[in-house]
This record gives C-alpha cells, structure tokens and sequence, in this order.
C-alpha cells in the first residue's frame, strides 16, 4: 500500500451512481455523499464537532466519577485522570493533519492510562486515529502502529492481572483490527473511485480530442476538394478567356466556342461546389438529389474541357476501373485533374500532355507527363497542389512521385501509384 492524498478532503464528485439500488441503499449513499460534501467545503467545522464531541463526553465521565465504574486503581489523582482525558480528546483536532504525531501522544498517555489503572474509556478514542492512518499513511506504518497498540493492553494485563489473559488483550487486538480493515476498506473504495472519474475525465479529453482531428481532417478534405474544383475550373476558365479575348478580333467564331466553353466550365463548377457545401449543412433535406463524386468513367469529359481551354492532351487508358472503389477513382481522378491544371498554369503557351492509366493487378497507375518550361506545380500560394495530391494518395497506402523531367525533353512528371484494396 502506497501514501494516499488526503480524500476525505478533496475527493471525487458526487455521482448518482445508486440509481437502480433499493430506497435505504440510495438515502444511506444520499446521507453519506452529504456528510463527505459537507465535509470538503467545511472541514475544520467537521474536525470541530468531532472534536467537541468527546472532549464533552470525556470530561463527563470524569466529572460524573463514571470511569471509576471500571478502574482497576481508584487512587488515581484527579488531576491525571483529567490530563488524560483532555490528551485523549483535544489532539483529535489535528489527526487528518498529523496522524502520527497524534497517534504517539495518544499511544504514550494510553500506556499511563494502563500503569496507572485508570482505564478511561476514552482511551478508546485512539482508534479514531488508527482509523485515519489506515486512511492516509502506508501499511508499514499502520504495522507498527497495530504493535504500539497492543502493548498498553499487555502492561496493564501485567500490572493488573485481573481476569484472564484473553479478557484484557484480545479485544483491544480485535478492535484495532477491525477498525484497521474498515480504514483500508474506505480507503480502497475513495481510491477505486477516484480513479473512475479520472477515467472518465481522461475520456473525455480523449473524446474532445477525437472530435477535434475528425475537425481537422475534415476542414482538410473540404479544402483540397474546394483547391481541386476551383482550381482547375477557374483555371480552365481563365485561360479560355485570355484565349476568347485574343481571338475576338480576328476570329469571332473561336470567341463564341471559347464562351460556351466557359459558360459549360462555370456551371461544372457551380455544380461541384453545391454539392460540397451540402454536405457542410447541419439538416440536408431526405430528398435532397445528392450529385455522384467524379470518377475515372469521367476522365474524359475532364480530358476535353482541358483541351477546349487549349492545352493539347494525349491519353491512353489501359484496363478497367468497373472494380475499383470509388474513394480511390476519386483520387486518382483529382491527382490527374491537378497535374493537367498545374500544367495549364505553369506549363506555357507551347506546353502539351500526355495521360496515361493502368489497371492491373498490383492496382492503378496513372501517369502524366508535359513538357511546359514553366515554374514547377507548389508555385501557386495556396501550397495545396503536391500537398493535397500526397494526402489523398496517402489515405490509400499509395505512393506518389512528381518532379520535374531531364531534358530533353523537359517538363514536368507526377507518377501515382495505389495498391489493390487488400480483401482481409
């Protein structure tokens, strides 16, 4: 047994913990949780009381000549006799604060009491003090004590051998055992349940925790959705604006294809972020038509649109993605939607693509190439380009490499790879 806290001083919260007992199950827990609460918010007026109590009772029986009912030597100066009561009342003052050295006061003038046979009754009261010590000091101490204890009992027994051996010494025995084992028994069930609701704060912290990286990696899949559709749709747009408006003067027709590409771009778009910011709402409403997340059937419609914004784009698709999970066509579909966009911002005016995904055995490669002579893809403030790509490529145990390529030819490579779905 280690050192224990003070916990009848500060102990655990109350709990309704009695909610399915009997009726005295619950007044008796109800009657004890007021008392310990009483207690933690008032402890000197509860050290006071008890206190009073038998420094009232002691002194009675002194007074009232009840201790003489059961001396052993009635020619006990009065004086001692009310030395000793006061020793054995007035410390219990301090026997939370100071157990020992309350304990050895008490066990010395208890040794008088059994030479002088006095035999005060509230010698009894040392039990009080045995009780706290089990409550708060390790068992090694409450060892010593137990021997201390006994020993009054066998010199008064010596001195004043009335009556058998078993009569005198065993009950002070007992009773020290006793109310020893009542002390480690409370003291076990403050610890036990100390404890539980350090497990259950500790739980709750976990708990909040949890809450807040379910947060965090929420806000981080919401913003590489957003970085992916904005992104690429906005780039998309701008570079079939910057192209509408070089060839409005020259040729009227390659403007017009140039605005219902952008006008088909904006409502793809608008379409996309409808459907992430659903999501973000508290309540959706049960029949809310909730649109399909991109997969790689829809490579070729992404495809397209890059090169209706003018970016030449060779693709060969080698395979089928019919058993491929959606979260992974997903992520190889945003993979190649920002290499193809990284390419059109950073790529140049004689920049061409080329995209290429396998489907084996092993899982999905995908592999886009260019040969702009621009800056290279994290170049855009956002810093979320390679970032978002490795995030979502590493959600699925797979591995993704980009870098730019050695001329010639140059440019610029990002190379994914994510492994088959294992079936255990």
């Amino acid at each position: 047994m280690t050192p224990a806290p003070n916990t009848s001083d500060q102990g655990a919260p109350d709990h309704d913990w009695s909610a399915g007992a009997q009726p005295l199950t619950r007044y008796v827990e109800g009657g004890v949780q007021w008392v310990r609460s009483f207690d933690r918010r008032r402890p000197l007026v509860w050290d006071l009381l008890l206190t009073g109590f038998f420094v009232v009772a002691a002194f009675i029986d002194v007074a009232g000549d009840g201790w003489r009912n059961i001396t052993e030597n009635e020619n006990v100066p009065l004086w001692l006799v009310y030395a000793m009561a006061a020793v054995f009342s007035v410390p219990l003052l301090w026997r939370r604060r100071h157990p020992l050295a309350v304990y050895g006061v008490m066990a010395a003038t208890t040794l008088v009491n059994a030479w002088s046979g006095a035999s005060l009754q509230a010698s009894l009261t040392l039990l009080i003090v045995v009780f706290n010590i089990a409550m708060r000091l390790p068992a090694r101490t409450l060892a010593w004590t137990y021997c201390l204890t006994v020993v009054p009992s066998v010199v008064g027994h010596i001195r004043y051998p009335q009556g058998s051996w078993d009569q005198q010494v065993v009950p002070m025995m007992m009773s020290f055992a006793i109310v020893a084992l009542m002390g480690i028994a409370f003291r076990t069930r403050q610890e036990y349940m100390a404890s539980l609701v350090q497990r259950a704060k500790q739980l709750e912290v976990e708990r909040d925790q949890q809450a807040r990286l379910a947060t965090n990696a929420e806000r981080t899949r919401i913003a590489r959705e957003m970085h992916d559709i904005i992104g690429h749709n906005l780039s998309v747009i701008t570079t079939l604006a910057d192209g509408g408006s070089y060839a409005a003067a020259k040729s009227p027709e390659r403007a017009a294809q140039a605005l219902t590409a952008i006008g088909t771009t904006s409502r793809q778009a608008l379409t996309e972020l409808r459907r992430l910011l659903d999501v973000l709402r508290e309540e959706a409403p049960e029949t809310a038509a909730l649109a399909p997340q991109p997969a790689l059937t829809d490579l070729d419609q992404l495809i397209d649109g890059v090169r209706s914004a003018g970016l030449p784009v060779r693709s060969t698709v080698r395979g089928r993605p019919d058993s491929l999970p959606a979260g992974r066509q997903l992520t190889v579909y945003r993979v190649v939607q920002e290499a193809l966009t990284n390419t059109l911002k950073h790529g140049g005016p004689e920049a061409t693509a080329y995209v290429d995904v396998a489907y084996g055995d092993d899982g999905v490669r995908a592999t886009v190439t260019d040969t702009g002579v621009g800056g290279p893809p994290t170049a855009d403030s956002s810093g979320r380009g390679i970032t978002g790509m490795r995030e979502r490529t590493a959600l699925y145990d797979g591995t993704l490499e980009a870098g730019p390529r050695r001329k010639p030819p140059g440019g610029w490579l990002v190379e994914l790879h994510i492994p088959k779905e294992s079936t255990q």
